[in-house]
């Protein structure tokens, strides 16, 4: 598990390797992470976009940029949390995935980025 505060908002992420398979006669490595987003600060705040950078260990890099996360918009009040899960797919056993989340301050109306520590994907196969 993997932590990280930015302005009172606190970032958690866990991972997991969920399997291989074929896509277009490649072999493909899914992962699946789950975020949790609390909200520390004493202002309510909103997610209204991200921001992803996933790397494999083959140095393949794809940035992915997107409204929300997982079609929603998160509010949060002082002390309230939002967790969801996702998931990616990668060429290579082992890769890692950072990004930011804008979001919105409502008391100042302020835009600011909350920074997603770079988390590790690999597969425990693969690993000595």
């Amino acid at each position: 598990m993997l932590q990280q505060i930015t302005r009172g908002i606190k970032i958690t992420v866990k991972t997991s390797f969920e399997g291989t398979f074929y896509k277009n006669y490649k072999m493909q490595f899914a992962f699946s992470y789950t975020i949790t987003i609390e909200n520390q600060s004493k202002d309510s705040v909103q997610l209204t976009s991200r921001h992803w950078r996933i790397k494999d260990s083959l140095s393949r890099i794809e940035h992915v940029d997107g409204e929300g996360v997982i079609g929603k918009k998160p509010v949060l009040k002082p002390g309230d949390s939002h967790t969801y899960q996702s998931g990616c797919l990668l060429s290579s056993p082992f890769g890692n995935m950072s990004g930011f989340y804008n979001m919105v301050n409502f008391a100042t109306s302020n835009q600011f980025r909350v920074v997603v520590p770079t988390f590790n994907l690999s597969a425990p196969f693969a690993l000595n």
